[in-house]
């Protein structure tokens, strides 16, 4: 679907479907690294503060924030990634230090410590910071039951953050415990990475319940924005049919871009990179390109409320 950002754009050196590979995957790469500064995704009016859920692992929920949060940071949006898993992946894709003893979003939850004191730039990508998870956020469910306000702590760290920013991407555990609970009573939206594949859909039933009994009970706002495709292996009839499940159960929710499996993908986080920065010419850095470009628009057309 042509979007009128590419529209705008095309006059700039955009990929033609009649250039060499070499040649479209060169464009591409210059297009999403965007050295020049000049390419931009339109800013919403207000911050969007996105929760990244799906209580099933291995769906691109860690990828998909990392990867989102660079692509808006290198065309000109203020970007925090919001690190809520203690396994640290997003930290680790962003090569930001996690390791124990770093200040982490754990101290903000438990300790009260403000999230500005936490956060840190992340190298090489402009207007992109993360606050990062460590080991010790494993014990933060326990901790957290005790705590006076537990399900609101991050949303007032968040709230109270001195810099605005255009997006805040919250990375969220693969379960429905207090951490994710606190993703959700913080965000406004939630976004649902789906891998295409036969589980897909099982499990995302609680999912949808608890974000009804958080929406119910706790913050009126939330809504469940925006629905990504990932894994999507295009040599498949499951792949598609999974596809069109999705589209006729959430409509205009789901992204028109899709995330194909990639190699790419899955190597740069060993790299501590993202996509875009590893491989910017690649399939898997296109696609997320893409999909944060579509975000961006719906964020500007509808003036999405933080």
């Amino acid at each position: 679907m042509a979007n009128t950002y590419v529209a705008k754009n095309a006059a700039a050196g955009e990929p033609q479907e009649d250039d060499p590979p070499l040649a479209m995957e060169a464009m591409r790469a210059v297009q999403i690294l965007n050295p020049s500064g000049e390419i931009t995704m339109p800013r919403p009016a207000r911050p969007r503060v996105m929760c990244v859920a799906n209580q099933k692992g291995g769906v691109g929920k860690t990828t998909t924030t990392v990867n989102l949060a660079v692509a808006l940071a290198l065309h000109g949006n203020r970007v925090l990634v919001v690190d809520l898993d203690p396994q640290g992946n997003a930290s680790t894709g962003l090569n930001v230090p996690h390791h124990a003893g770093i200040p982490d979003v754990y101290d903000c939850l438990i300790e009260n410590v403000p999230l500005a004191d936490v956060a840190q730039p992340v190298e090489g990508i402009p207007n992109l910071f993360c606050v990062p998870a460590t080991i010790d956020l494993a014990g933060a469910e326990i901790e957290l039951v005790s705590v006076v306000a537990r399900e609101s702590r991050l949303g007032r760290a968040i709230t109270a953050y001195p810099q605005e920013f255009d997006y805040v991407f919250i990375d969220c555990p693969p379960s429905l415990g207090l951490l994710t609970v606190n993703a959700l009573c913080a965000a406004q939206e939630v976004l649902i990475p789906i891998q295409c594949e036969y589980y897909a859909l099982e499990g995302l039933n609680q999912l949808l319940n608890n974000i009804n009994l958080v929406k119910a009970h706790l913050n009126p706002q939330l809504e469940v924005s925006t629905i990504l495709l990932t894994m999507y292996d295009r040599r498949t009839r499951l792949a598609d049919a999974v596809e069109q499940d999705v589209r006729n159960h959430f409509g205009d929710k789901v992204l028109t871009s899709v995330i194909p499996r990639n190699v790419r993908v899955s190597e740069a986080p060993s790299y501590g990179q993202s996509v875009m920065t590893y491989d910017p010419g690649s399939r898997g850095a296109t696609s997320y390109f893409e999909a944060a470009q579509e975000i961006a628009e719906r964020g500007a057309r509808i003036g999405v409320t933080a």
